[in-house]
C-alpha cells in the first residue's frame, strides 16, 4: 500500500478544503511521528492543487498552515484540544490508534491507519469458528483494519452460504465509523460522530424502536429484536491491546476470541484477560477502605470530562471523605508518590488509558465506575463494567447512604468507620458517640482489640503527623538570624585555601 492510501492524503485534504480551514493540527503518536515531515509535505502538495483552483474556476489564495503535534500531555489516542488551541487551530488531524472519545471545542478528523491484514486466512478462520459456534458471531475490530472489513464481510457471508453445513451461522458486523467528528455540547448526547445516533452506549441502550444499539471505540451496531450482547460470541480482528482490553471488560460475560493479524492465527487462551477483571474487584475492596482519595485529570478535550469530576466529588463528600484534585499530565509512579496521603487515586480519562497497573503505584489507581461502586453504600459489584466515564453521566445517581455507620472490611476484617467531615464540634461529638455505641453492640474487635480507625482524615492532619515537615521556621523566634559571608573561589582552591598555603 502506498504511502499517500496508508494516511489518507487526498481524503484529509479535501476535508481541509472543504470547510475553509486554514490553521490545521496533526497530530501523530510516537511511532508515526518519524513520518510526520512526509505527510505534512504530501498533504501541503494537494492542498495546494485544490486552493489553485477551486470549483467555481476562481483562484483561491488562503494558504494553509500546518502544525505538527508530539509528545501529547495525556493519551495520544485522545485528540489533544489544549495543544491545538495553543496555535489557534482550526481542527485537528489525528493519526494512528484512537478512542474516539468526543471533543468538545474542535472538530477531528481521524486517520486509522491501513494495517496490512491475509483477508482470505481471516475469512476462513471466521467462518470455521462460526460453523463452529452454537450462538450467533459479532465481529469487532480495531480501527486499523476499517479499510478490509468490507472485503472481509462480504467473503464471509459468501463462504458460509456456500458452505454445505445445514445449520447457517449468523455473523455480525459493525458499522465502519465516520472520519470526522465535531464537537459535542450536549453532555448528555456526547456520541460527537458526524451522523450521530440515538442512545448509543456500550451498555445496551434502547433507540426508538426499542432494539439495543451498542457503541464501543468509535464502532457501533444495532442488534436483532429480543437479542443482548450475552447472546453473542465475539470474534476480535486486531492487537492484543488497549482497545481489546476495553472490549473484554465490558463484555466479559461474552466468549472471546481473537484473531492476530500479524501471525495470522486465532488465539482463544484469554486467561490473562480474565484475570484483569478479578484484580479490578479487587482494587474496589481496597477503595472502600480508602479515606483520603485523589481525583487525577488525565483528558482535559474529552467532552463531559468536568462533570464527571464534579460527580466524582459529590460522590467522595458524599460518602464522609475527603477529595483532591490533580492535573499532571500522564501520571507515573513517580508523580503519584509525591501524594503519600492519598489511599486511592481515581483517574478520569478515556476508556482506552483509564486502566493503570497499580501493582507499580504506592496507591491503587481506579476507574470512575469503580469508584462509584465503592463509595457508594450498599452497591454491589454484578460483574457487568463500565469503561467509558460518559455512560456514567446518564445512570441515575446512587444515595450514598448512611456514612456514620460501622462498615465491615474484607482487607482488614474487622468493622471501621468512614470518617465524615463535620463542619462543627457538635457534630463530632454525636458521631463519636454513635461510633463508640456500634462498638460495644457489636462487640467485634481486630487483634489490638478495638474498633478500627482510620489516622489522618485529611491531607493537612496527614501532612502535620509526618515526622519529617520540610525546613520550617520556628515560629518562636521570627528574628532572622545574622548571615555570614561564605567561602569564595572554585572547589579546586578557594579563596581561604590559597591564603593558608601561601603562609
Amino acid at each position: 500500500m502506498d504511502f499517500e492510501s496508508s494516511y489518507d492524503i487526498s481524503a484529509t485534504a479535501d476535508f481541509i478544503h472543504s470547510r475553509n480551514f486554514t490553521r490545521v493540527a496533526l497530530q501523530f503518536p510516537d511511532d508515526l511521528l518519524k513520518d510526520s515531515t512526509k505527510v505534512v509535505a504530501a498533504l501541503s502538495q494537494r492542498l495546494q492543487s485544490l486552493r489553485e483552483v477551486d470549483v467555481t474556476g476562481t483562484v483561491n489564495m488562503t494558504e494553509v498552515a500546518l502544525y505538527v503535534m508530539a509528545d501529547t500531555a495525556y493519551g495520544s489516542c485522545c485528540v489533544d484540544e489544549v495543544a491545538a488551541l495553543h496555535i489557534n487551530a482550526d481542527c485537528v488531524i489525528h493519526y494512528g490508534q484512537t478512542c474516539f472519545s468526543p471533543t468538545t471545542t474542535l472538530p477531528a478528523f481521524f486517520v486509522f491507519g491501513k494495517a496490512s491484514i491475509s483477508i482470505p486466512n481471516c475469512v476462513e478462520s471466521l467462518s470455521k469458528y462460526a460453523l463452529s459456534c452454537s450462538k450467533p458471531i459479532m465481529v469487532l475490530f480495531g480501527l486499523e483494519y476499517a479499510h478490509s472489513i468490507p472485503h472481509i464481510k462480504t467473503a464471509t457471508l459468501e463462504a458460509l452460504m456456500s458452505s454445505r453445513s445445514e445449520l447457517k451461522p449468523e455473523v455480525h458486523f459493525p458499522d465502519v465509523p465516520s472520519s470526522s467528528m465535531f464537537p459535542s455540547r450536549d453532555i448528555k448526547n456526547l456520541n460527537g460522530l458526524a451522523e450521530p445516533a440515538n442512545g448509543l452506549n456500550n451498555n445496551g441502550s434502547s433507540n426508538e424502536t426499542g432494539a439495543p444499539r451498542y457503541s464501543i471505540g468509535g464502532l457501533t451496531w444495532k442488534l436483532p429484536e429480543g437479542k443482548r450482547m450475552d447472546d453473542f460470541f465475539i470474534f476480535w480482528i486486531g492487537h492484543d491491546n488497549s482497545a481489546f482490553a476495553n472490549v473484554v471488560l465490558t463484555f466479559n460475560t461474552c466468549e472471546i476470541v481473537r484473531y492476530d493479524a500479524t501471525e495470522n492465527r486465532m488465539v482463544t487462551d484469554l486467561s490473562q484477560q480474565r484475570r484483569i477483571l478479578k484484580r479490578r474487584y479487587y482494587l474496589v475492596e481496597r477503595a472502600k477502605d480508602a479515606n483520603i482519595i485523589g481525583i487525577l485529570v488525565g483528558t482535559l478535550g474529552v467532552a463531559g470530562y468536568l462533570h464527571m469530576i464534579h460527580q466524582m466529588k459529590e460522590l467522595i463528600t458524599g460518602a464522609g471523605k475527603k477529595a483532591y484534585t490533580m492535573v499532571m499530565g500522564r501520571p507515573n509512579p513517580a508523580k503519584l508518590a509525591n501524594f503519600p496521603e492519598c489511599d486511592v487515586f481515581i483517574y478520569v480519562s478515556c476508556a482506552q488509558t483509564a486502566l493503570l497497573d497499580s501493582k507499580e503505584y504506592l496507591a491503587p489507581v481506579i476507574t470512575p465506575y469503580e469508584a462509584t461502586i465503592a463509595f457508594s453504600r450498599g452497591s454491589q459489584w454484578t460483574g457487568s463494567y463500565v469503561m467509558e466515564f460518559r455512560d456514567l453521566i446518564e445512570l441515575p445517581q446512587v444515595e450514598a447512604g448512611n456514612q456514620e455507620e460501622a462498615r465491615f472490611s474484607f482487607l482488614q476484617g474487622g468493622y471501621v468507620e468512614d470518617i465524615d467531615n463535620h463542619e462543627n464540634a457538635k457534630e463530632d461529638r454525636e458521631a463519636l458517640a454513635l461510633v463508640n455505641a456500634t462498638e460495644k453492640a457489636l462487640q467485634l474487635r481486630d487483634n489490638s482489640g478495638s474498633l478500627i480507625k482510620r489516622d489522618a482524615k485529611s491531607g493537612a492532619e496527614f501532612f502535620a503527623a509526618r515526622s519529617y515537615q520540610g525546613l520550617n521556621i520556628d515560629d518562636e523566634n521570627a528574628v532572622p538570624e545574622p548571615y555570614f559571608i561564605g567561602r569564595k573561589g572554585r572547589a579546586s582552591g578557594y579563596e581561604d585555601e590559597k591564603s593558608q598555603q601561601e603562609t
